[in-house]
């Protein structure tokens, strides 16, 4: 398993009084799955994402993250694992309003450091532009893209350090239909060619149809989980 969680808890202060965001959820992830998050709002969806995400930490449980015990490592372990392994797609896009679409998915290899030398960078780029379909798009500022194109670069730039696990929190919340369509279908274009995780949440039951993995969250618990062979069958149900 790439991810694995047990009895995860987490709760947040709030003045006098607490929030249990999550009340003992545990969760079992295989390397190469396309799964969604869902549930209502306030049922846990986001607070789960950003635990596994490392954004945000638990109070009791257990996550393993590739075989990493994320409980045992220090604040340089921990960078050094979301950095190396994890990938982010957020749906309020977070581009670099000043960096134009090359700039903005070549700036986590540089960070990174592993993106090797500006030739070997720009072979990277250029390659998941073309696979986002925005080559064209390159000169561009985000300000003069529009939402989905802007989903698009987002998308790209989360996948320019080959992550293993790429983190997809309400991907589509922002664009129409189509557009939503058009990102989904995308990242599965990439789950099934290059074998990264996807991890995603949604309210759509229309996209719950293209994960393979399927896990409801309702009160900070699992409410029920499904697998590609069930889940079709069972959607009609949850509507």
């Amino acid at each position: 398993m790439i991810v694995s969680i047990k009895n995860l808890h987490k709760v947040y202060p709030m003045g006098k009084f607490e929030v249990q965001a999550l009340k003992g959820v545990s969760l079992d992830i295989t390397e190469g799955e396309f799964l969604s998050i869902a549930g209502p709002s306030g049922s846990g969806k986001t607070t789960l994402m950003n635990i596994i995400g490392l954004i945000d930490s638990f109070n009791e449980g257990s996550l393993i993250l590739d075989g990493h015990e994320i409980k045992r490592q220090n604040r340089r372990e921990l960078a050094r694992i979301r950095r190396e392994l994890l990938g982010y797609v957020f749906q309020s896009f977070n581009l670099l309003p000043v960096l134009n679409v090359y700039e903005n998915v070549e700036l986590p290899l540089i960070i990174s450091g592993k993106g090797g030398n500006k030739s070997k960078r720009k072979e990277k780029v250029n390659y998941l532009l073309e696979e986002v379909g925005l080559s064209d798009r390159h000169k561009h500022v985000p300000a003069e893209l529009s939402g989905g194109q802007q989903q698009r670069v987002a998308i790209a730039r989360a996948l320019v350090t080959s992550p293993r696990i790429v983190i997809a929190d309400e991907p589509t919340a922002n664009l129409d239909s189509e557009t939503g369509e058009i990102v989904l279908n995308l990242m599965k274009k990439i789950n099934h060619n290059e074998k990264t995780t996807f991890i995603f949440s949604t309210h759509d039951p229309d996209i719950w149809k293209m994960a393979d993995h399927i896990v409801f969250l309702q009160d900070g618990l699992v409410k029920s989980e499904y697998t590609v062979n069930a889940v079709n069958t069972s959607l009609d149900v949850q509507r």
